[in-house]
């Protein structure tokens, strides 16, 4: 599907369906356990998870509903102390061998070593496209939020309202973009001492489970995918990043890209685009056009 044909459909969508308010969602009521029940722990009313790994399982949650399009909110606090060996997650996915999926990956370290967020993206089942950063703040102390915009022009992730990255529709030079099928909302910790922490040179303590990581005030402003069609919530914003436009077109202005350009700058610690290693035939394609696209 080009880019076109997407922005059109997701106007039709707009136009001819139901439109619901924007929404918070309760993990009690509009989601349900994926794995490891055994380890989640729903508070509050539904308005808190909290994620454990210990030596038997990890846990996860999913979304009742798929979507198609829409921001994406979650406020989360990382295992704390030694979390070594350890992977929580936040991300969007459809099924299938050619799924698409959108990730914030939250990989462990030793105690007094930073977090490192791993952002990865597929569309048909096609990855490889990893780019990586150090927070600037302690996420185990308290809650920051992470974000994904997903519309037909682009996908942006945001930390505490602020842009790390952004990925473009590419379409038009055959690069496949997520547009087509719905996704589901995942949460969940998980063992991967085999590659997270130093490549997987520093292995889980598991005299320190269980680990536990907590999320709070998921919020959608999405569109619910159905029986082969789509409501789409109303933007309760008027902004882009932090103010100009709704998500159905956001994009970063030129105070947002200034904000990008800095967290790269100073905190980016892997991005594909210059691993010329690992391709040693030549960059991926998007690599080679301009990521600051309004």
């Amino acid at each position: 599907m080009s880019s076109l044909s997407s922005c059109v459909m997701l106007l039709v969508l707009m136009f001819t369906t139901n439109l619901m308010a924007a929404s918070a969602e309760n993990f009690d009521r509009d989601c349900q356990v994926s794995y490891g029940g055994e380890n989640v722990a729903i508070l509050d009313g539904g308005e808190l998870l909290t994620l454990s790994l210990d030596n038997t399982t990890g846990s996860g949650v999913q979304s009742n509903n798929n979507y198609l399009f829409g921001r994406f909110d979650m406020n989360i606090k990382l295992v704390p102390g030694n979390s070594a060996g350890t992977v929580a997650t936040y991300y969007l996915s459809s099924q299938g061998p050619t799924h698409d999926e959108i990730d914030f990956e939250f990989l462990g370290n030793v105690s007094g070593q930073p977090y490192i967020i791993h952002t990865n993206l597929y569309s048909q089942g096609q990855g490889n496209r990893e780019q990586q950063f150090y927070p600037w703040f302690d996420p185990t102390t308290s809650f920051h939020k992470y974000t994904v915009v997903w519309n037909p022009q682009r996908i942006i992730w945001m930390v505490d309202e602020t842009p790390i990255r952004v990925f473009n529709n590419n379409e038009a030079i055959g690069v496949p973009f997520p547009n087509s099928q719905a996704m589901t909302v995942y949460t969940s910790i998980w063992d991967a001492e085999d590659w997270a922490t130093e490549g997987g040179r520093v292995k889980t303590n598991w005299t320190e489970a269980p680990f536990s990581a907590s999320y709070t005030d998921f919020e959608l402003n999405a569109c619910v995918y159905s029986s082969g069609s789509s409501s789409c919530a109303t933007s309760t914003s008027t902004n882009s990043i932090t103010g100009s436009e709704a998500w159905e077109t956001q994009s970063l202005d030129s105070e947002d890209q200034e904000k990008l350009l800095s967290v790269q700058e100073k905190y980016m610690v892997y991005d594909y685009c210059t691993d010329y290693e690992r391709f040693p035939q030549g960059l991926p394609t998007e690599c080679k056009q301009p990521t600051l696209l309004q």
